[in-house]
């Protein structure tokens, strides 16, 4: 049963028109936030934040929340991380962009961004390589999966369970793991533990190619957080193909 009369959707679009939302106007996510919780206290942030990403035009991750096709939910166009406006279709000239967070740098950003996806699609479907029955978390009333999981802008690399239903928020970096990261992963934990947890724990993994000494020694006495290096290693085995093998060759 619904939790409102309306859907989130409509909801929020009760929210445009009350701060009259139109041309070039803005709003900042967190003003969206404070009506909510004024208004429909019982509204999850974490609902509110999957949404945004849902109507907003240019976030490349709207189309894991299945955005209507007939263009219903094209209604947003997100400048910065917290500011929004109204997607303007004959100025943006119909292009769906790429999301701010996601433009890469660089070239050399961008190659491993790539590669960080790589890694994280593999740890996604093979959870237990890190812990035993750990697993995908999956958000029923959002339908959105772990991977990259939107927290206010922005996304948790892997958010799982472990096996008593506990939260586990992963971050992995495909290079050097710097001390910097901790921070993010900090955030990303008091995040989950205050919209999401309910009273459930929370604790953090980070996954690197190289563990520095600085990454170890800040997060030395954070019993909550643990470290792991990952190594690839790959292996070629030749297959001799009909008459091309040298058994053939030399008869």
């Amino acid at each position: 049963m619904p939790k409102f009369d309306k859907s989130t959707t409509e909801l929020m679009k009760d929210f445009f028109a009350h701060i009259g939302l139109q041309g070039e106007k803005t709003f900042k996510r967190q003003e969206l936030y404070d009506w909510f919780n004024k208004n429909y206290p019982d509204a999850k942030r974490s609902t509110l934040c999957c949404h945004l990403i849902k109507l907003s035009v240019n976030v490349s991750s709207r189309t894991n929340y299945s955005p209507r096709t007939d263009g219903s939910d094209d209604i947003l166009y997100q400048i910065d991380t917290d500011t929004f406006r109204l997607y303007d279709k004959i100025k943006e000239g119909g292009i769906i962009a790429k999301s701010p967070e996601f433009v890469p740098d660089d070239t050399e950003k961008g190659q491993e961004f790539a590669y960080e996806k790589d890694l994280q699609n593999f740890l996604a479907k093979n959870l237990s390589v890190i812990e035993p029955d750990l697993k995908l978390y999956y958000d029923e009333e959002n339908k959105k999966n772990g991977l990259e999981y939107p927290t206010d802008g922005r996304y948790i690399d892997i958010l799982a369970l472990d096996k008593n239903d506990n939260f586990v928020v992963i971050e992995l970096k495909v290079s050097k793991g710097y001390e910097k990261v901790v921070g993010q992963l900090l955030r990303y934990k008091n995040w989950v533990r205050i919209n999401m947890a309910e009273g459930r724990s929370v604790r953090g993994i980070i996954i690197c190619k190289e563990i520095t000494g600085d990454l170890l020694l800040a997060c030395d006495g954070l019993d909550d957080i643990e470290l792991f290096q990952y190594e690839l290693f790959l292996k070629i085995h030749k297959k001799e193909i009909g008459n091309n093998s040298p058994k053939n060759r030399n008869r």
